[in-house]
C-alpha cells in the first residue's frame, strides 16, 4: 500500500468536511469554553451512520461470546484504514476528541465486550459503542503511572457475594463526565501477600453509586477537548455482577487486558500523530509562502527549507507506518507489544518535533492562540506520555530484542 484507494480519498473529503463544518467553528469553545466534546461526537455518528454500524459490531460480538467462540477476533474482511483516516482527520484540527471518543468507544466498550459476559455486554457494552453512554477506563494512579500494574494501590476486597473498592484513580479520560466506568483494582484477601503480585480485577461502576466520586476537569497543558479527571472510591460496595467475566479468573482478564489495550492504544497513536503532523505541514508551508521578510517570502530561506524538509521526511515516515499498520491488519495481524511500542516511540517523538518547528516557522505568530500550531503543539506533547512514556517504550522494545 503505497496510497489511499479512490474511495478512501472519498471518505477523507467527506470527513474533512465534516470537520471544517462541524469542529473548527467550536475549537475557541473546545480549547478555552470549557465545552465537552461528546455532542459534537455524537452528531459525527449521526451524519455517517456510526451508531446503526455499532449496533451490528455490537451483535456480532454478542453472538460471538454467546455461541462460545473465543477464536482471536481479526480485522480480515474488514476495512481498518477507515477507522484511521476517522482519526488522522479529527486529529488534525482536535486530538483530544478522538482521545475521548478512543477511550470510551474502544478502551472502555472494548473491555467490557471481550471480559464481560453476554448479559454484562448488554448491560453496559452496546450503550457505550454507541455513544449513548460516556464510558471511562480508569487504571492510572497518581504514584503507579508507568508502573500502572506493580505499583496499583487501588483495593477490592471480597465482601460476602461481593467485594468493597477503595482507592483513587487520576488522569482518567473521561473521567469527570463518565457514565460508565472500567476500573482496575488488587485483590485483597488479607493474607498479607505482597501488594505487586495480587491478582489484578476489572469491575464497571456507574456514575452515582455511593462512595463514587468523580472530580471537576483537571486543567492541562493541551488536548482540552478531552476532559481529564481523578476517580474516588471510598468503600464502594459492588456485587458480583460488575465484576467482569463474572469471576476472578477470566481469560485474558486483569494484566493480559490491560496489556492488550496498551498494544492497541500504542498503534493509533501514530495515526494520531499523522493527523497532527500533516496540518502542521499544511500550515507551515501556507506560511512560508505567504509571509515575507526583506521583501521576499520566507520559505526562500534555507533554514526555513530545512524546517520544512525535515517535516516532510517526518510525514513520510509516519504514514508509511500507518499504511503498514492498514496492511497487516487486513491480514489479520496483530503487532507485537514490542512493534507497538516502536511506532508509539517515533510517531509521537516527531509529531512533537513537527509541532515545534512549526511554531519556530510562525515565529511570534506560532506562540499566540489565533495561529493553530500553538495548539497542536500543546496538544501533541501528550503523544510522548500517554499509553506509556518514552522511556516505557524504550524498555518494552529493548526488552524484546534482547529476548531474541
Amino acid at each position: 500500500m503505497y496510497d489511499w484507494s479512490e474511495e478512501h480519498q472519498a471518505i477523507t473529503a467527506v470527513m474533512r468536511r465534516f470537520v471544517d463544518e462541524e469542529i473548527r467553528p467550536h475549537i475557541d469553545e473546545l480549547e478555552f469554553g470549557d465545552m465537552p466534546p461528546y455532542a459534537i461526537l455524537r452528531k459525527m455518528y449521526d451524519v455517517f451512520g456510526l451508531k446503526e454500524m455499532a449496533h451490528e459490531n455490537f451483535k456480532r460480538q454478542l453472538d460471538k461470546k454467546i455461541s462460545g467462540d473465543d477464536t482471536p477476533r481479526t480485522s480480515r474482511g474488514s476495512d481498518p484504514a477507515a477507522q484511521l483516516i476517522s482519526t488522522i482527520e479529527l486529529c488534525r484540527v482536535s486530538p483530544g476528541l478522538l482521545t475521548s471518543l478512543g477511550v470510551s468507544t474502544g478502551l472502555a466498550a472494548g473491555t467490557i465486550n471481550k471480559l464481560g459476559t453476554p448479559e454484562q455486554m448488554e448491560r453496559w457494552g452496546l450503550d457505550l459503542m454507541t455513544l449513548d453512554k460516556v464510558g471511562s477506563w480508569a487504571i492510572t494512579e497518581p504514584d503507579s503511572g508507568s508502573d500502572a500494574l506493580g505499583g496499583m494501590r487501588t483495593s477490592a476486597k471480597r465482601d460476602g457475594d461481593g467485594y468493597v473498592l477503595n482507592g483513587q484513580k487520576t488522569w482518567i479520560t473521561n473521567g469527570p463526565y463518565a457514565d460508565t466506568i472500567v476500573l482496575y483494582a488488587k485483590l485483597d484477601t488479607g493474607d498479607g501477600e505482597d501488594i505487586r503480585n495480587r491478582k489484578v480485577l476489572t469491575f464497571v461502576l456507574d456514575k452515582g453509586m455511593e462512595g463514587l466520586t468523580q472530580s471537576k476537569p483537571m486543567r492541562k497543558m493541551g488536548q482540552h477537548g478531552s476532559p481529564t479527571g481523578e476517580v474516588f472510591l471510598a468503600d464502594v460496595h459492588v456485587g458480583k455482577d460488575r465484576l467482569l467475566g463474572g469471576t476472578e479468573e477470566p481469560k485474558g482478564g486483569g494484566r493480559q487486558s490491560a496489556k492488550d489495550n496498551f498494544v492497541s492504544e500504542r498503534a493509533g497513536v501514530a495515526a494520531m500523530s499523522l493527523g497532527v503532523i500533516e496540518e502542521c505541514v499544511k500550515l507551515s508551508v501556507a506560511y512560508a509562502k505567504s509571509r515575507t521578510l526583506w521583501g521576499k517570502p520566507i520559505g526562500d530561506f534555507q533554514l526555513i527549507q530545512l524546517k520544512l524538509a525535515q517535516m516532510e521526511v517526518a510525514r513520510i515516515n509516519v504514514r508509511n507506518m500507518v499504511f503498514m499498520h492498514v496492511e497487516r491488519s487486513l491480514d489479520g495481524a496483530v503487532p507485537t507489544f514490542a512493534e507497538a511500542s516502536a511506532m508509539k516511540l517515533y510517531a509521537a517523538q516527531a509529531a512533537c518535533q513537527v509541532a515545534d518547528d512549526a511554531i519556530q516557522i510562525f515565529g511570534g505568530n506560532g506562540y499566540v492562540s489565533e495561529y493553530r500550531v500553538e495548539q497542536l503543539s500543546r496538544d501533541a506533547r501528550v503523544l510522548r506520555i500517554y499509553a506509556g512514556t518514552d522511556e516505557m517504550q524504550v524498555v518494552a522494545i529493548a526488552k524484546d530484542m534482547l529476548r531474541s
